[in-house]
């Protein structure tokens, strides 16, 4: 026979997320900064690097083609 669990009440249920919440590790601000910077720094590396490619197939394609 299946075991039933005790529910959990509303109070009892918010106090547990809150003592799950303050075992939570946060980043300083300057780590997030910093990661704000580094993923800001890579999405404009690959828009580059796909507009870069985007070009070249275009231009690659139309040679082959003879289309303008």
């Amino acid at each position: 026979m299946a075991e039933t669990k005790k529910r959990t009440g509303p109070v009892e249920f918010v106090n547990q997320v809150r003592a799950e919440g303050r075992k939570v590790t946060w980043t300083s601000r300057q780590e997030t900064i910093a990661a704000t910077i580094m993923v800001l720094i890579m999405v404009v590396l690959a828009s580059v690097f796909f507009l870069v490619t985007d070009q070249v197939t275009s231009w690659v394609v139309k040679m082959i083609t003879g289309i303008e």
